[in-house]
């Protein structure tokens, strides 16, 4: 069954299609109409003949020499002898076609019709869904951003010394909703920060006269110390250059 199936459609793909497009292709460059006519037929008959071996593969592919069967079939189509193709046109198709034409032609149009609208509804929905999408997301995005802001906002930035506001120890800190009065909050809470660096480093410069003051004191007490010490070392030094003198003074006199 799997071998006849492989067959079939090997056949079918080679003497089917690519036989018949080649033969196309010839009466079109020749301009050869009977050709033109004759594999245009051939081609009305193996549409609906694929459209027919779709199902029916599904659902016959289990009778005896179904392959088979197909295989001959494309065959009788194609051959010169039998001419199927244009016997099967020319007696069923055809007929079939020219009473139904107008039907076909309106149902043909109506579903033009429809799928221009439809691709329009689809196209109109797509983009108010992708607008509804970005509008939701920056507003969550916004409220992540404030959401954020209330809690770095910790009980450390509303209690700076100098503020004029009491906090307790487990009260958390009121955040306002409107971005005015948050941005008014923040601009308070960057003063009273501003204002806190400001006493620090006022107190840095306490310390730092305090130990410069303290230095000069030890100083001071240092150079006390000392200074009587150098007084005599120079004193002596004065009396040693006086005595040289003296005694060079009078060895010269002698």
């Amino acid at each position: 069954m799997m071998v006849s199936a492989i067959i079939s459609r090997v056949v079918i793909l080679v003497f089917g299609t690519l036989y018949p497009a080649y033969a196309s292709y010839k009466a079109v460059k020749t301009k050869n109409v009977r050709e033109y006519v004759k594999w245009m037929m051939y081609w009305i008959v193996f549409a609906l003949f694929t459209c027919a071996e779709t199902f029916a593969d599904i659902f016959l592919s289990w009778v005896p020499f179904y392959y088979e069967a197909k295989i001959v079939f494309v065959l009788w189509l194609l051959s010169p002898a039998t001419k199927g193709s244009s016997i099967l046109y020319r007696k069923f198709v055809h007929p079939q076609l020219t009473k139904r034409e107008q039907k076909i032609d309106a149902y043909i149009q109506q579903a033009s019709d429809k799928g221009y609208s439809a691709i329009l509804t689809v196209g109109s929905k797509g983009l108010s869904y992708a607008s509804n999408v970005v509008v939701q997301t920056a507003l969550k995005g916004h409220g992540a951003v404030l959401d954020h802001l209330k809690k770095s906002y910790s009980m450390s930035d509303l209690s700076v010394e100098g503020s004029s506001t009491a906090v307790g120890p487990n009260v958390p800190p009121v955040i306002p909703d409107n971005e005015d009065e948050l941005d008014n909050l923040d601009n308070r809470l960057i003063e009273e920060r501003e204002e806190a660096n400001r006493r620090l480093r006022e107190g840095q410069d306490d310390v730092i006269t305090t130990r410069d003051t303290q230095l000069r004191s030890r100083t001071s007490k240092y150079s006390h110390k000392e200074a009587p010490t150098e007084l005599s070392a120079a004193r002596f030094q004065l009396r040693r250059i006086t005595r040289k003198s003296k005694s060079f003074t009078e060895g010269s006199t002698k």
